[in-house]
């Protein structure tokens, strides 16, 4: 038979699963988010999604899917990195002149290239999508969409160019040697805000377009609550950089004040080499060394921030001329963050630039702090409403337990299966939220929860698609505790049971209290009186009685198709029921099929022995058989036999109704 029945089924398809795994469709509205997701353009039928060639494509849309969270994060690490190429510029402590920390512009142009890296291979993939979800005879069509599109190959394409490299490298050292302190910071401001915000933009359509996707962008409420997070440390490092640059300018703009009233000083002088690895002396110059030993200009812009008005950044004083990068990155950011919190404890002058900056500063920070406490609470709210839901239920149960004094056996299985059902349900019924659905809409969605599970169990896996199409429309997930009996023998079946699950144990009474025991795994099923029930011409509508206890040995899942759902099923699809693939399964793995398999095989191997010792004994001439009133043991097997194959399980009804 199919090893399919021994491997455990896969569990998260019939309880709660995340809404953003196997999707068929994309409902954003636009044609290259579409694209970048991985969904087809047109759509697969429901019959065709069922065809080989078409099932390819999940393990695909999966895959895009992942690939998108992990690009997500890849654009948050790229937000995190275009502000450090702030902190390259640095002010000397000793010879009071501006240069570039090689070191450390080597570090974050090695991030930035990777990240970008990360978004040239996106492009590529989007590119093959592109060119996948559109037809066949249209395939250049869809790629060339991908790069006329507003959101396509040339906004990509931006957001990844080397602006900032070609700012640090190029263009800054030029302005230092020339002089042009204080234009340096003004240019680094203005590449920075010309394609940062464009790359948050980015950034925001790629979330968006995951939300649209799925719902939920890993599938957890935690991650929103921690990408909510990471965005307010983005913003709070990319305002800390930005106050980090502007306090650099006002310190340099404080020294170039003091150096137009020494004799022989000009803007080449609080010039150093523009690059510096820590090789060798930051100056050499005779005219910079004696400008470094200049101690009012020292005293008033390096020294203290009380000599000279830097407002609201007086705080980077010491971080301009401090030799460490850790503490260098680390204080704008905690800066960053306490200003966007505090709404207002930033001091200005009359400057308009500063001015503007502060204004942008904390309107940022009023919406992010507002936006962060709004989506952390419903994220919340989310996560903790269903536990006070379980709470409020369970506070009811023992309410009414403690009212109708029940035993406290009966209290704790009522404790362990609320328990159970919670943890494997996380409160969330399915066929509850699905119940009102179009027919349609509700068919389809059973059709895709249930059918790998359905397909799991031996006796459906010859069956037609439409047959288990209804199979899954009807079908019930239960959830039992450990200990828990099922059905006892001689009660009406009231449902076929197909284990998912866990164990359970069909016994049997056969005689002075002897029991035929025999396990049930995930892949068995009980219950099949009711096929025989089903198929029996004529019909009679009493149900028929259990031939077996059924009890839990662990907690087990299962689904439940019930009478009513079978005498359905096998009244418009008997043809299937007819198939002898069909009834071979349902003999094999059938309880009461294996324990009359098991008896009668053990009494046809006693019968052998008995007649491999009546042979070697050739001198006993019975004048009776004595293999018919032997031993004891072997009376039994035959009586056992016979209560057991008269008649044998299901073997008159699925025979006769053929």
């Amino acid at each position: 038979m199919s090893s399919r029945a021994d491997s455990p089924p896969r569990l998260r398809i019939i309880t709660h699963r995340p809404p953003d795994e196997d999707p068929d469709n994309n409902d954003d509205d636009d044609e290259e988010d579409n694209e970048a997701s991985g969904s087809s353009s047109g759509g697969a039928s429901k019959h065709e999604n069922r065809g080989g060639s078409v099932r390819d494509a999940p393990p695909r849309l999966r895959w895009v899917q992942e690939w998108n969270r992990a690009f997500l994060l890849v654009c948050a690490a790229g937000l995190a990195v275009d502000p450090l190429f702030f902190y390259a510029l640095s002010i000397s402590g000793t010879c009071m002149c501006l240069f570039i920390d090689g070191w450390f512009a080597l570090t974050v142009t090695a991030l930035r290239c990777m990240t970008d890296a990360m978004h040239v291979w996106n492009m590529c993939l989007r590119f093959k999508l592109a060119q996948q979800t559109a037809s066949k005879a249209d395939s250049r069509g869809g790629a060339l969409r991908y790069f006329l599109s507003k959101k396509g190959f040339f906004f990509d394409l931006f957001v990844i160019l080397p602006i900032p490299q070609v700012v640090l490298w190029v263009v800054a050292p030029a302005l230092i040697r020339e002089g042009s302190t204080t234009t340096v910071m003004t240019v680094f401001l203005i590449m920075f805000l010309f394609q940062y915000l464009p790359k948050l933009y980015h950034a925001v359509l790629l979330l968006r377009r995951m939300q649209n996707f799925s719902g939920y962008v890993f599938g957890t409420i935690w991650w929103g609550i921690a990408l909510n997070l990471i965005a307010y440390f983005v913003a709070s490092h990319a305002a800390g950089a930005c106050w980090y640059l502007l306090g650099i300018q006002r310190a340099a703009k404080c020294l170039r004040t003091q150096c137009q009233v020494v004799k022989g000083c000009s803007g080449r002088t609080m010039a150093c080499g523009p690059i510096y690895y820590g090789l060798s002396e930051i100056v050499t110059d005779p005219e910079k060394l004696n400008w470094a030993k200049n101690a009012v200009a020292r005293s008033t812009c390096i020294d203290s921030s009380d000599n000279f008005e830097y407002g609201a950044y007086k705080w980077t004083v010491p971080l301009v001329t401090n030799d460490s990068r850790l503490e260098k990155v680390l204080f704008p950011i905690f800066w960053g963050l306490m200003t966007l919190s505090t709404f207002g404890n930033l001091e200005s002058t009359t400057e308009w630039l500063e001015v503007v900056f502060n204004i942008i500063i904390l309107t940022s920070g009023l919406i992010l702090v507002t936006m962060l406490i709004g989506n952390i609470k419903v994220f919340l709210h989310a996560t903790t409403s269903k536990k006070q839901a379980m709470n409020l239920k369970m506070r009811n149960v023992e309410w009414w337990m403690r009212r109708r004094h029940l035993p406290q056996s009966f209290r704790q299985r009522v404790r362990q299966y609320e328990r159970q059902r919670w943890a494997a349900m996380r409160g969330v019924d399915e066929c509850e939220m699905i119940k009102n659905m179009p027919e349609g809409l509700r068919r389809d969605i059973k059709y895709h929860l249930c059918l790998d599970l359905v397909r799991q169990v031996p006796l459906f896996q010859h069956m037609d698609e439409l047959v288990l199409e209804n199979i899954c429309d009807r079908v019930k997930s239960l959830i039992f505790p450990k200990g828990e009996t099922i059905t006892r023998e001689g009660d009406p079946v009231q449902r076929m049971l197909f284990v998912v699950r866990g164990h359970l144990q069909s016994s049997q009474v056969l005689r002075d209290g002897v029991k035929s025991c025999c396990m049930l795994g995930p892949g068995n099923f009980s219950g099949d009186e009711l096929l025989s029930w089903c198929l029996r011409k004529p019909f009679i509508e009493r149900l028929p009685p259990s031939s077996s206890t059924l009890v839990t040995l662990e907690t087990t899942e299962a689904f439940s198709l019930e009478a009513a759902d079978v005498k359905y099923v096998t009244q418009h699809f008997r043809y299937t029921f007819m198939n002898e693939k069909v009834k071979r399964s349902a003999r094999y793995y059938s309880p009461g099929w294996r324990t009359w398999a098991s008896v009668a095989i053990q009494l046809a191997w006693r019968r052998y022995r008995h007649r491999l010792t009546l042979t070697s004994l050739s001198f006993i001439r019975p004048r009776r058989p004595l293999s018919r009133c032997s031993s004891l043991g072997e009376d039994r097997l035959r009586l056992y036999t016979a209560l057991l194959t008269s008649p044998k399980p299901n073997q008159d009804d699925l025979t006769s109704s053929s």
